[in-house]
Order: C-alpha cells, then structure tokens, then sequence
C-alpha cells in the first residue's frame, strides 16, 4: 500500500471518528444505565416543560476557569451543565440557554451579582466561585443562588420547580393550624428561624398562619394543613369540615405521643405527660370512618431505630422509633414511589371504615413485626423494657394514607351554637371529589428528625437525614401544588460509593474492633494503678514496686504488643484484598475494549470469507 493510500485511509478514519461522535451527541437517543436513572428525565420534567406557553430563558452563571475549587465540585457544575442541555432538547424550542462565565471585574460578574448568585469563596483562597441559576419569563424573575452539592439527588426536581415556578404569577394560600413550633422554635441556635419543611412549603405556597383559638378557616385558602392541633373550637372544626366537603385539600397530622412535648415536659419536671403530647379530632374522624387510636404507640420490632441510650451512652434498638424504607411505601402511588427512607416518631397508627363512596390508599404502613405500647409507658420505660412490651400482631398496620372521594359531614345539624342563626345552609357531603391525606404522627416534621443543620463555604447549608420533607413537600404538592414535581425528587448522586470495598472495611473493623476496646480497658486500668504508686512515691514514701504489680505490667506489655500486631495483620489484610480487587478490575478495563475488538473481528473476517 502506497504512503499516499495510507495518508487517505488515516484521514477518512480521523474523520469518520468525528463524525460519529458529533452524530452521537446530537442524536436525541440516549442510553441511562445508571441505577437511579439520573441522567433520564423524569415524567413530571417533561410535562411542566411541555405546559410552558411563553419561552423561557435560563442564565447558567459557573466560574469554570476558576482554579480553587476541588475536581468533585467541577464535575457536579458538568453535571448540572448537561442536566441543562438535556431540558432544553426536552422543551423543543420553549427553553433556551445561556452559559456565562462570570469572571472577576466583568460585566458578566455584575450581571450574577444584580440578579442574586451568591459568591462562593473556598477555604484558603479569596477567590470568588458563581455556581448559579437564573429563569426568567417576560418580567418574571427566579434564581437558584447556589447549587450546593450535598443536594444533588435533588437537582431535577430544584430544576424542574425552577421552571415551573417562573411562570406562576400568584401563589396558592396554605393555612396551617399547629400547636408545633414549626414557624420558629422559641430556643436553641435556629430559635425564631422557621423548621425546614415550612420553607419548603413556601416555595410553592403562601402560608398563612391559622390560630387554634379562630372560629373558622379564613377565606381565599387553597388548601389547608392541619398538625397536631390543641383543643380546636367547635366552631374551627365545623369551619375546617365545610372546607374538605367544599372540595378543598386538607392535610391531617395527628399524633398519639409527641416527643416534642414529652421533652418539654420532661425539662419542666412535671412528673406526668400533659395533655398536650396527644392530638385527636374525633368528631371529625367519626364522620370520615378513620378509626384512629390515640392512646397507643405502634412499636416495630423490624424497623427499630437505632438511638443512642442517655442513660448508659449505648446504641440500642428503639421499637416506637420507625425507621422505615422502600418496603414500607406504596411503590404504586406517585406520593411514595419516589422515597427511600423515612423516621416516624412515637406514631400512631388507624383504619378506615369501608365506604364505596370513599377510595382509601394506603401510604405508608409498619411491618408485620409490629404491635402497640401504651403511650403513658413511653415516659419511664428504658428502650429494652418498650422492645419487651411490643407483642407482634402479624399484621401491618396502617400510619398514613391518601382519602379520595366523598365526604359524609361530622355536623349532620348544621353549624354548632349561635353561628346557625346567621350561616348559610351547611353541606351535608361533599359537593365533589375531596382529598384528605392523614398521617399518625407528627414529629416527623421537625428539624431535630429530618434534616442536619451545617456550614458550607460560609453558608448555612441543610442536608436531609431522610425522606421526611420531601414526603410533606409532596402531600402538599400532590393535593394542591403541582402534581408534575412529584415523580421528580428522591434520586440519587452521581457519586457511586464503592460498597464492596465499604463491606471489607465494615468486616475487618468488627474482627479487631472488640479487641481493641478490651485492650484500651486494661490500659487504662494499669494507668490508674500506676497512677496511685507514683502519688505515693512524691508523698515521700519508699516504695519498692511489688513483684505481682511489675508482672502484670509484663503481661499486659505483651498483650499490647500482641493485640497491635493482630491488628496490624488485618489491616494488611484488608488493603491485600482491596488491592487485589482493584487490579482484577483494572485488568479487566485494560482487556475488555482489545478483546472485544478481536472477537469483532474474527467475527467479521469469517462473515467476509463466506
């Protein structure tokens, strides 16, 4: 073959190349083969992107040039970039992109700063890194100051409520009824600062505030949240049952046992639990055939969680404490099928009456491991004396479910009291389709049980501990807010933990783990004894150490000695099957393209000859 032949056939191979990949990146066929399909937009994306009417312009502000920040951050800003692009490809023409580097001094860095990104400045260095979102519709504006890393799994859905958010011009009303301080605990380092899932409420709604003591619900309301509420008048109860039969959504949180005021009582030294620990309505659940007890706590043995013992500083299993997974949800329901994991605090549980006018689906349940403890045994009872006290009925048992259809009225005589004169005919049911979603707990809700309070960069940042706000945020979505984010949260990193690895660890760590704190035992048993002779000695006694004491200094030396080259053997045991490990799978990376390449082509030079 002629040098000139060659020289063709390179540059044709050199361009077929190109052009497979330039084909390959604009073809709108992709393959996720990751196992929370993060890169895979979700049903709900697509349907907030197919509603947009009037286009959308989105302002991608990443300092990509910038060289403080960590190869890990500049991945997640790669990531959000081509999260970006595959939006626009979705929305055909209804979103558009703009990347902006805001450097330092540019017009660009102002244009980030008048429209709300927040600098970034890494520890060690004064520069200043923009990693930031703008929307913006006609004259509407919205902004995700900074994208934090700790919560990519929820990326999509701050993406998608980005843009769905710029396009509504008025808020729904959220009026919340609640005795919790969710708007704000009165001490403590986030004192007056509203708990997390009100935030998160205000991000979609307008939330108004309910008194316990109002006589009704106030009106313009679009939906209503009602959390462990305290002795509710007559009249407010009437005012919040006209409100489900109207056809409004109503969320119910009711709660046998509420650790927050258990503590509250424990720190006030009233000896008793108050009556504000247990939160019922029955009037209302009567009529609505929810059969609730508010007496009891659901114990489950197989979802314990794990809690701390203030008492000996050991880690035990606390039955009335769920800490419940993918098992417990309703993989069916777009409520549920999205969370991984959740923490119900001293829950109740109920059941609903069968009624072909109602549709009952179930959320979230116990396992069959599950009984009941009576809620006043909760305030002396040890974790191991409530573990004795849970008696497995075989059965789950329901903790939170989803209500659909008609309503029957729990004040069949009209209003209570003196409003009969004045008010208007009261409705017997309801005049539509309503929706209650009621769940037996209430704890759930605050900071202390769902999220973890931390700094990021000089930024007070929050990251969830669990499911629990995302499952508020989508009951509240789901029955009044826009169904298209649900489908939208709960997905994971692009991080993959090398769990394989983690379990060699985890394996290695028990077999040494007990040894170990034996021998720190000793040591400092000795260390005590040692101690008292030599305080002896500058008291000026004479004191010759006796020949048993310097034996079982010996002894223990050689134990020592011994114990530290056992560990020393594990370790390298550990690090010799973790390496082993990596070099069959870099063996494997560096033989599987060459290998498949020689097959390929065995394959087809057969296929040729014949």
């Amino acid at each position: 073959m002629r040098l000139s032949t060659k020289f063709t056939a390179a540059a044709l191979l050199f361009t077929a190349f190109v052009l497979v990949n330039y084909l390959a990146s604009t073809l709108p066929v992709r393959l996720d083969t990751t196992a929370d399909q993060i890169y895979t937009l979700s049903p709900g994306t697509r349907a907030i992107l197919a509603k947009i009417e009037e286009p959308v312009t989105l302002d991608f502000y990443w300092s990509k040039n910038a060289s403080s920040p960590p190869v890990a951050y500049k991945d997640f800003a790669a990531r959000i970039e081509e999260m970006l692009r595959q939006y626009v490809r979705a929305a055909h023409g209804k979103l558009s992109l703009n990347l902006i580097d805001p450097r330092p001094d540019t017009p660009e860095e102002e244009q980030a700063t008048a429209a709300g990104v927040r600098p970034q400045i890494w520890p060690g260095s004064e520069e200043k890194i923009y990693l930031g979102l703008v929307a913006l519709q006609a004259d509407q504006q919205k902004s995700l100051t900074a994208f934090n890393p700790d919560r990519e799994p929820f990326l999509e859905y701050d993406l998608s409520q980005l843009i769905d958010s710029v396009q509504q011009f008025d808020r729904k009303k959220l009026g919340l009824i609640t005795s919790l301080p969710l708007e704000g605990l009165p001490t403590g380092p986030t004192a007056g600062e509203p708990q997390v899932v009100v935030d998160e409420w205000r991000k979609n709604f307008a939330v108004v505030p309910v008194d316990e003591a109002a006589a009704q619900v106030p009106a313009g309301l679009d939906a209503l949240a009602v959390i462990h509420p305290q002795n509710l008048s007559p009249k407010l109860q009437f005012s919040i049952d006209q409100f489900l039969l109207s056809g409004k959504p109503v969320f119910l949180a009711l709660g046998p046992c509420s650790e927050y005021f258990k503590h509250l009582a424990t720190r006030m030294n009233l000896g008793r639990l108050p009556p504000n620990v247990s939160s019922d309505l029955p009037a209302l659940l009567k009529a609505y055939g929810i059969d609730y007890d508010s007496h009891n706590v659901v114990g489950d043995l197989e979802n314990a969680a794990q809690i701390r013992n203030p008492n000996t500083g050991a880690v035990v299993r606390y039955p009335v404490w769920l800490s419940l997974g993918k098992e417990s949800f309703n993989a069916k329901s777009s409520l549920t099928a999205q969370l991984e994991s959740i923490i119900l605090i001293d829950p109740g549980s109920f059941s609903v009456k069968p009624d072909p006018a109602l549709t009952v689906t179930p959320l979230i349940e116990s396992s069959t491991q599950s009984g009941t403890v009576p809620t006043f045994a909760l305030q002396l009872g040890q974790p191991d004396d409530i573990m004795r006290m849970v008696k497995p009925a075989g059965q789950n048992k329901l903790l939170a479910a989803l209500l659909t259809g008609k309503f029957k009225t729990a004040f069949p005589g009209g209003p209570p009291g003196e409003a009969k004169k004045a008010a208007a005919p009261a409705l017997t049911e309801s005049t539509g389709s309503s929706t209650l979603i009621f769940i037996a707990d209430t704890d759930w809700l605050l900071d202390d049980f769902s999220v973890q309070h931390s700094n990021y960069l000089g930024m007070p940042t929050i990251r969830p501990l669990n499911d629990n706000i995302a499952f508020a945020a989508n009951a509240l979505d789901f029955i009044a807010g826009s169904p298209d984010l649900i489908s939208i949260r709960g997905k994971g990193t692009s991080l993959r933990p090398f769990t394989v690895v983690q379990q060699m660890e985890v394996v290695a760590q028990k077999k040494y783990q007990q040894q170990l704190a034996a021998l720190e035992a000793q040591l400092n048993e000795v260390q005590q004894k040692l101690s008292l002779l030599q305080g002896q000695k500058n008291a000026g006694k004479s004191l010759i150490l006796p020949p048993e004491m310097q034996k079982s200094i010996e002894d223990f030396q050689k134990q020592q000695a011994e114990m530290q080259h056992q560990r020393r053997q594990i370790r390298l045991s550990l690090r010799e099957g973790i390496d082993k490990l990596g070099q069959r799978l870099l063996l494997v990376n560096l033989l599987f393209t060459p290998l498949f390449v020689c097959v390929f082509g065995l394959w087809f030079s057969r296929a040729r000859r014949k």
